[in-house]
């Protein structure tokens, strides 16, 4: 079991919580995710790695409730059933810090994607590479964590859909406006987005990664739920990724995969909520 030392709603459906990992966060590098379970039944939920404190060894994580295992997650006061990590590949540039050195980046960061790209601006930030960041949701009650990105960021854009902060549209509108100034664009959030991101990229010919962590399920590669097609070829965003070179994407194929478990996902969302409020009384 793992103590937990919070779980606090930081919007409207997402989360922040913390967790006493020591062994977990040792010798993870950003881009890496976890994969937690409420209980000793309940179904494992891979979560991206948002930020730790090794000397503490705590360990920080950002979910949104999406589905039935999340909300339950959401429910989770004390301790945790287990925590496995960490998992899959680091990000490339953290990772490759020295061959970066010189190299002009922008994140670009979707909703609830702003907790991995967090960490990854943070560690870079650190080791002398200073990066923008673009950050896009629906409307300011959906930009999470503003004030600790913004003091790992270089420069910061934020756009909104409704215009309630930042310039109202969206992240490629920004992106395009700047896009000469760099030589790497890493996205992340929902799929639809880093797809309209790739898009755009592969025009001005940037170099761009994706995470396509969103495709995870169970994080183990058994279920199959995370397979995309990458330069033609299978991988599996929980074993091979999850980063991947963003033009080499089949994002259409994935957006279907996506929707695949969609009334499943809805009716154990249903089921959960049934359950939990009948334990609260």
């Amino acid at each position: 079991m793992y103590k937990v030392l919070y779980n606090n709603k930081i919007s409207s459906n997402s989360f922040e919580m913390a967790i006493e990992a020591p062994l977990v966060i040792e010798k993870a590098i950003p881009g890496q995710f976890v994969i937690v379970m409420s209980h000793e039944d309940s179904e494992r939920i891979p979560l991206t790695i948002y930020d730790y404190d090794k000397e503490k060894g705590i360990l920080y994580l950002i979910y949104q409730v999406v589905g039935g295992s999340t909300l339950e997650l959401s429910y989770v006061k004390n301790e945790l059933f287990s925590v496995a990590g960490p998992l899959g590949n680091p990000n490339e540039i953290c990772a490759n810090i020295n061959e970066f050195k010189n190299k002009r980046i922008v994140y670009v960061a979707g909703g609830v994607g702003v907790a991995p790209v967090y960490p990854q601006v943070k560690y870079l930030k650190e080791h002398g590479i200073e990066v923008d960041v673009i950050y896009g949701a629906r409307n300011i009650d959906l930009l999470l964590i503003r004030d600790k990105i913004e003091k790992v960021a270089k420069n910061m854009y934020y756009v909104t859909d409704d215009g309630s902060f930042g310039e109202k549209g969206f992240v490629t509108t920004v992106l395009e406006k700047r896009i000469n100034d760099y030589d790497i664009c890493v996205a992340i959030g929902p799929v639809i987005m880093m797809k309209s991101v790739c898009e755009l990229t592969k025009k001005y010919n940037l170099q761009t990664i994706v995470s396509m962590n969103p495709l995870m399920v169970d994080g183990s590669g058994m279920c199959g739920a995370c397979r995309c097609e990458v330069d033609g070829k299978p991988k599996f965003a929980c074993i091979h990724g999850p980063e991947f070179d963003g033009h080499k994407v089949n994002f259409d194929l994935a957006l279907k995969r996506m929707n695949i478990y969609h009334k499943e996902e809805m009716d154990k969302l249903f089921e959960m909520e049934k359950r939990l409020h009948k334990e609260e009384y």
